[in-house]
């Protein structure tokens, strides 16, 4: 009963909150909305507020503030704790989302700042890898901060790299919350179970009104700060639960985290191009210019809203090929390094089978009569 309290009381947040900045958007567009249709990875057809990270964020924090009128010095204080680490991150990213003039690397600082304050608040750093030779270095305290730094910091900057169709990020790290939510069951968190099933009611919240009608977005704000939480989550699993690999939780992000490790190759090596510079050669672009821009010119907005959207399925589908192993292998380091390395091998091979133009006909959206 507590959990589905717990999960209420963000999706009600979340869902009010977001209907705010839904109509805030209309009514205010020059300072929320994204009106930019011309970049690389722009495909939404009219302005749109892109501080969706706002209702994620209120249906949190009430949640924890739940979890702490329950059990203050139980479930409550952490939760409370493992949020205000993440401001720095959250609010880096809503002022690029209201501003635009937050860099990548300011953002990057910010959320590696959250990170470093989780670490010596809730002393969640990485103490196991079980990969040869970094386990070695991990016992020196300042390394292994580093490391987990490097790692929150990714997995951020992983969500909101695929943080490019509606649905797409916040589907996609409420399957993962899903996943950490089964392992913490299955091993008696109780705090990670309930911040798992919170974050899952906070993004059905969200998704009520982005998907499939896009009526907002989750900004950088939301997508830094959800990329933050899970990647936290996911440490104080390991944290507390000593029978859990330290692998589990790369299996369960290796989507984002793999795309955008590629991404970095493909851009540098491939191209010879800056690593950050943004490009419509992601694997989410290339299934929706493959697959869904058929007839695109002949259709009118709401309609191309909805080949926007259905680019998304296709992503969760491989988010789920991650997480059901991860929750499978939670504590075997084998079989989920063996996992990790069977999902890049499908990622690439399905990657070049539809950059070359050799997709299965049978997933083209239909053209529209005319």
């Amino acid at each position: 009963m507590e959990l589905l309290v717990t999960w209420l009381l963000a999706l009600l947040a979340s869902l009010v909150v977001t209907a705010w900045v839904v109509r805030m958007g209309g009514s205010e567009p020059g300072r929320v909305s994204d009106t930019d249709f011309s970049g690389p990875q722009k495909f939404h057809e009219r302005a749109v507020p892109r501080i969706g990270g706002l209702g994620i964020a209120a249906g949190l924090w009430l949640a924890a503030g739940a979890l702490w009128l329950q059990s203050p010095k139980g479930l409550g204080t952490p939760a409370l704790l493992l949020l205000a680490c993440g401001l720095p991150a959250f609010l880096a990213g809503l002022a690029e989302d209201v501003t635009k003039q937050v860099s990548p690397a300011q953002r990057l600082f910010f959320t590696a700042l959250s990170a470093g304050l989780a670490i010596f608040v809730l002393g969640n750093g990485i103490t196991r890898t079980d990969l040869p030779g970094l386990d070695a270095l991990i016992v020196y305290a300042p390394f292994a901060a580093v490391l987990t730094v490097f790692a929150v910091a990714g997995v951020a900057n992983s969500i909101n790299l695929i943080d490019g169709f509606n649905g797409l990020a916040s589907t996609c790290v409420a399957i993962m919350l899903l996943g950490l939510a089964a392992v913490a069951w299955r091993v008696g968190d109780p705090l990670v179970l309930s911040l798992a099933v919170a974050g899952v009611g906070a993004v059905l919240g969200f998704l009520f009104w982005n998907f499939p009608r896009g009526l907002v977005f989750l900004g950088d704000g939301g997508a830094y700060f959800l990329g933050f939480y899970l990647a936290e989550l996911a440490l104080l699993l390991l944290a507390r639960n000593p029978s859990v690999s330290p692998l589990f939780p790369l299996m369960l992000v290796i989507y984002p985290i793999f795309e955008t490790v590629f991404s970095m190759y493909r851009r540098k090596v491939l191209k010879g191009r800056p690593i950050g510079q943004p490009d419509a050669a992601h694997l989410h672009s290339l299934i929706f210019r493959r697959f869904m821009r058929s007839d695109f010119a002949n259709l009118d907005a709401d309609e191309r809203t909805l080949r926007n959207s259905m680019t998304s399925p296709f992503l969760w589908l491989l988010s789920v090929m991650s997480v059901l192993p991860a929750v499978a292998f939670w504590d075997s380091s084998g079989w989920l390094l063996a996992g990790v390395v069977l999902f890049a091998c499908s990622y690439l091979a399905l990657y070049w089978r539809i950059v070359r133009f050799r997709g299965p006909r049978w997933l083209v959206f239909p053209s529209q009569p005319r």
